[in-house]
């Protein structure tokens, strides 16, 4: 038995190998340099040299402009959780409780998966057609003489950037809502409903506090995904919206990487902080540990 032992560690530590050296290779040694690099002293003529200084992350919580780009980042963020929760919720709902054939909910989940089949840069121009001054929902509303003129805050505004990201970001929440929903006991909510409860009663004392493993999970997805881009603000906000990592890009298009690393690590703690509250709130472990 004791022989034995030392060849079950030794299977347990190959198993785990694969993980560890992918985690400190891609996760680990990436964020360390990146902090490194957050302490190092810039300048235009010989860029970025090695030294320890915490001006960089001084001027990244006083200056008044990247405070106002934490602020988007966060209201971007806020928004695009509350709007994709509520569909997401939603049409988990629809798909767990309402589609009775285990196929049908099958084939309309993998529908919501179809525009995941192309890239997310083709999905996010494709809204340019649509919402520009030509486009065809302007055509539309003139055609119906709702407007005389052109919408012009359809496109190249924050609308057209939170719009973009609900249509980008929405699946990540329905995934994991509909997966908690699906292991609901069906019997919990005919029992409810034999003791007299409402439909609102058993949405919010039966539904929900079971699904909150899904909605946390969601919920961390959609945040971190929101705040960690920048690619959506830069084309659909046409110059008029920016937020932190759109400051770190053209941080680095000017070579000024000691300045892009110190947001980085501010925006990751922020980030951090977001998620430990979230997984504070809800313990998803156990809830998992109890759907079992």
């Amino acid at each position: 038995m004791q022989s034995s032992t030392p060849a079950r560690r030794g299977r347990i530590y190959l198993q785990v190998a694969p993980l560890t050296i992918a985690l400190v290779l891609f996760v680990v040694i990436p964020l360390i340099m990146i902090v490194t690099v957050s302490f190092f002293t810039f300048d235009f003529v010989i860029g970025a040299q090695p030294s320890f200084i915490f001006d960089n992350f001084v001027e990244v919580l006083t200056d008044n402009n990247t405070l106002n780009l934490y602020g988007a980042t966060l209201k971007f963020a806020a928004i695009v959780w509350a709007l994709t929760l509520f569909i997401g919720f939603w049409i988990a709902y629809f798909l767990a409780f309402h589609v009775r054939n285990l196929l049908i909910a099958i084939g309309l989940f993998l529908v919501c998966t179809v525009p995941f089949w192309t890239s997310n840069v083709i999905r996010m121009i494709s809204w340019i057609p649509l919402l520009g001054k030509e486009g065809l929902i302007n055509q539309a509303l003139m055609g119906i003489g709702i407007v005389n003129e052109p919408v012009e805050w359809l496109l190249f505004s924050e609308f057209a950037v939170i719009l973009c990201y609900v249509n980008l970001f929405t699946l990540f929440m329905i995934v994991p809502i509909f997966n908690s929903m699906a292991r609901i006991d069906r019997s919990l909510v005919e029992a409810a409903r034999d003791a007299g409860a409402g439909r609102l009663r058993i949405m919010t004392e039966v539904i929900v506090p079971l699904s909150k493993s899904g909605i946390a999970l969601g919920s961390v997805f959609v945040v971190a995904l929101t705040m960690g881009d920048f690619f959506v603000v830069k084309i659909m906000g046409g110059g008029r919206s920016a937020n932190v990592v759109s400051a770190m890009f053209d941080d680095i298009g000017i070579l000024n990487y000691p300045h892009a690393g110190a947001q980085a690590v501010v925006l990751l703690i922020v980030v951090t902080l977001i998620v430990t509250a979230i997984m504070r709130v809800v313990d998803v472990r156990k809830e998992l540990a109890q759907a079992r």
